[in-house]
């Protein structure tokens, strides 16, 4: 049985929940390779402008 055989059968098993958060987790830990063009360049001018300052705060924002 393949790694992603085992793995599938385990996510299978789990509740909806916790597959939900291992969805997250696996997101996080996904390489920039599986990006496209668009959302690497996308990326790159958002880390640019996040380095020049160009942002906004979440605690500046009026949620209400």
């Amino acid at each position: 049985m393949t790694v992603v055989n085992k793995i599938s059968n385990i996510v299978e098993r789990m509740p909806r929940q916790k597959q939900d958060v291992l969805l997250a987790l696996v997101e996080l830990l996904v390489d920039d390779d599986f990006l496209t063009d668009e959302d690497l360049v996308d990326i790159k001018v958002s880390r640019e402008e996040y380095a020049r300052g160009e942002f906004v705060r979440h605690e500046d924002i009026d949620w209400d």
